[in-house]
């Protein structure tokens, strides 16, 4: 790695874990320039027992970020940190260091102290994402409420949604309720626990109509009661492009905290790139996204529970006009295709054919 580099993104975490998926590797898939990709160490997630397990994992992955700072990349892309280890100084370090440089967050990694244990507030992500913002030459936020808070810090921000690709997901063919019905919820396993904010109204429900929860995620058991009425199917590309399209209802609830302000709405851009009709807490982007899908919003378990049965009373031609229009608003709003010429912008590059 001697000598400067041409093209440089930088990943917390590999191609199979959502954020740098969403935000570096479908990009880079697209623009049709050779970017040389470090993803720390390659794991799902850098909790502090997993870098603990893996300790030449981290520290092959702390010589490869001094290899990259040394090597001053022309452009460089960080995606949300360079090191889990980092209280900034990676970041300062390979940002101030490239002769352009790009930091991008999707997350209100800003309001992150390190909540979870005295190993994470070692080093808390809110310092070295405003010291990231601060030392890169251009900054792409998530979206505005992320956008905002940057541009306190720097003069050059560009707010680029978390896109999904439409023709990536199998669309949804039937609009007739499964029997029982099916909601559905995907994510990461450290997100599903959201579900327990609505498990009266899950519980409600299942009660009325005999639904059961579709979990597209992690296949161990760790929301108690609510187990009982879910069906649990392991991530996979694959299940992530096909299982949402025979779910009824798909659900995202989050909790009323400042980090949730942060969310991009990615779950609900899934649900309507497959054409599944949802229901979502109004927190931050999810509010804005919900308004153009217009499918309804609820907070507490009593709106929840009537959010949901409404959407399974309705016809089926309800249901799929719903679906259909949703789908229709994430290609023309939050595709990588609508986006690409803006994101290619922003870290000044000229597109090649892939």
């Amino acid at each position: 790695m001697d000598g400067l580099l041409e093209h440089c993104a930088i990943t917390p975490y590999g191609r199979r874990t959502g954020s740098s998926r969403v935000r570096v590797f479908e990009w880079l898939d697209r623009v049709g320039i050779d970017f040389t990709v470090s993803s720390y160490a390659s794991l799902p997630d850098a909790t502090p027992s997993r870098l603990a397990r893996h300790p030449l994992a981290v520290a092959r992955a702390e010589l490869r970020l001094h290899r990259l700072a040394a090597a001053r990349p022309r452009r460089l892309l960080l995606h949300r940190e360079a090191s889990p280890l980092s209280r900034g100084w990676w970041e300062r370090r390979l940002l101030a260091g490239a002769e352009f440089s790009v930091y991008d967050f999707d997350d209100a990694l800003q309001w992150d102290r390190g909540a979870g244990g005295v190993a994470r507030r070692l080093a808390p992500k809110a310092d070295k994402a405003r010291t990231a913002v601060r030392h890169a030459d251009r900054v792409i936020a998530g979206n505005d409420i992320l956008g905002d808070w940057a541009a306190q810090h720097h003069g050059d921000v560009v707010v680029i949604p978390s896109c999904v690709a439409p023709g990536d997901y199998t669309p949804k063919a039937s609009y007739a309720l499964h029997d029982p019905p099916r909601l559905g919820w995907i994510g990461s396993r450290g997100n599903e626990a959201y579900l327990l904010l609505v498990a009266g109204a899950l519980e409600e429900i299942h009660r009325r109509s005999g639904a059961r929860l579709t979990l597209v995620g992690t296949t161990r058991p760790s929301l108690g009661r609510l187990e009982a009425i879910i069906d649990r199917v392991a991530w996979t590309p694959y299940n992530e492009r096909t299982a949402l399209a025979d779910i009824d209802v798909g659900l995202m609830p989050l909790p009323a905290t400042a980090y949730s302000l942060g969310k991009c709405g990615y779950k609900l851009l899934q649900y309507g790139a497959a054409g599944v009709p949802s229901v979502a807490t109004p927190i931050g982007v999810n509010a804005d996204i919900l308004r153009r899908f217009r499918m309804p919003a609820a907070r507490g378990d009593g709106e929840w529970a009537e959010a949901v049965q409404g959407l399974l009373d309705v016809s089926d031609t309800t249901r799929e006009r719903l679906g259909r229009d949703a789908r229709a608003v994430v290609e023309r709003r939050y595709s990588y295709d609508a986006w690409l010429p803006r994101w290619t912008a922003a870290l000044e590059l000229s597109r090649t054919a892939p």
